[in-house]
């Protein structure tokens, strides 16, 4: 999927909503089965109730990867669930030498026909060169995470600039707005808006609105650009807004709720 078809899409559904599924079998409604077959039920009805929200879905592996070899088989079962009009995003967080990384390439966006990856840039170009070469693929960056720990590292002063700086500068030499995001956490407004003046151009997957207790408003005002620029995630929020038989409902309630918050934030 292209930028431009991002974009599109956003500004069609008036949202620039990213709906997380990170699902758990302890976590699945009283109503449904606690396993794959109560996971992929509880999946497809949470999409059915929030694709006309949702300008994009980040599935995080390492929910169905806990499970083995069935985990990876419900994750491409959830994936075919995905609008395919909708940006479909692998959590994975993948990053290591060349010839591995081009492994997890063709894994994630050959096999799976993912739209993008998450990665981490620690081990340098090499690890992430592979991702960026296939085409209308997107690579997304951690840069400056919503975790406490991330001021372990990500803080720290390197020279003139602190970590994260000195990340997001050298991996935009790696890639363009096209092809390259960056992961910002909503619970550091203040910060990026000064992420945003390094990347005026790439869009941003910005976690930790809602339960991590990140402000919608907050950070589209300190970020936003002309063409939105932003997937703002949500998962628990949505997908565990109800423990009822109403769950998908309820998810489809929040949902919407979200996107109207955004659609009065883009006027």
């Amino acid at each position: 999927m292209k930028k431009s078809d991002i974009i599109r899409q956003i500004f069609q559904k008036k949202s620039y909503l990213c709906t997380g599924l990170d699902t758990e079998i302890d976590k699945l409604p009283i109503s449904l089965e606690k396993n794959g077959k109560g996971l992929l039920e509880f999946n497809k009805n949470i999409v059915e109730t929030t694709k006309d929200y949702s300008a994009a879905y980040k599935i995080n592996t390492a929910f169905y990867e806990q499970y083995g070899s069935k985990g990876w088989e419900w994750m491409e079962e959830t994936l075919s669930y995905l609008p395919r009009d909708t940006f479909n995003i692998a959590d994975a967080k993948r990053g290591d030498i060349g010839n591995t990384s081009s492994m997890y390439a063709k894994a994630f966006f050959e096999t799976l026909n993912f739209d993008a990856i998450t990665v981490a840039p620690y081990m340098g170009e090499d690890s992430l060169r592979p991702f960026l070469e296939f085409e209308d693929k997107t690579v997304i960056c951690l840069a400056l995470t919503s975790n406490a720990g991330h001021q372990d590292f990500q803080l720290q002063q390197t020279g003139e600039l602190k970590l994260y700086e000195r990340v997001i500068n050298t991996v935009c030499k790696w890639g363009n707005p096209d092809n390259l995001m960056f992961v910002v956490g909503a619970t550091r407004a203040n910060l990026v808006a000064e992420i945003r003046k390094i990347v005026p151009e790439h869009f941003l997957l910005v976690p930790g609105v809602g339960a991590q207790g990140g402000s919608l408003k907050d950070i589209t005002l300190a970020a936003a650009n002309s063409e939105v620029g932003l997937l703002v995630n949500s998962s628990r929020g949505i997908i565990y807004a109800s423990n009822e038989e109403d769950y998908a409902e309820k998810a489809g309630e929040e949902a919407k709720k979200l996107a109207l918050e955004m659609s009065a934030l883009m006027q």
